[in-house]
């Protein structure tokens, strides 16, 4: 399936929203990454259409099982990432931002290998 950067974003956003305070509203993802209430409005409503989230009638956000396991795919590339840019001596502020640039783009097998260079080299 393929989805947008800018939609993979919000749906990172989402799960980490969901497992920081147990719930999802826009407001908290307007913050979260920055952006105004009307692009999170514009960007739910078109998440919303293509299955991957739900919305009560009081403004809670739910992801789908199809949202969620790409939300998850997401952060937990960029958890990665981060660890592994950490490990090579980048500073931790850097390291999340770069990998919030490289977690979209990175092939396979690339994220594959440096996984498991990461898992040979901790501690």
């Amino acid at each position: 399936m393929t989805i947008q950067k800018s939609a993979e974003d919000y749906l990172e956003a989402m799960l980490m929203l969901k497992q920081k305070n147990g719930y999802i509203r826009s407001v908290d993802i307007a913050a979260h990454l920055g952006v105004t209430k009307p692009s999170v409005s514009y960007a739910t409503k078109r998440l919303r259409e293509n299955g991957f989230l739900t919305m009560d009638h009081s403004g809670f956000i739910t992801l789908t099982e199809t949202g969620m396991e790409i939300a998850d795919r997401v952060y937990s590339r960029h958890k990665m990432l981060t660890e592994f840019f950490s490990l090579i001596g980048v500073s931790d502020e850097v390291a999340r931002e770069d990998a919030c640039k490289v977690e979209h783009d990175i092939s396979e097998e690339t994220f594959n290998a440096m996984s498991r260079y990461l898992e040979q080299n901790k501690g």
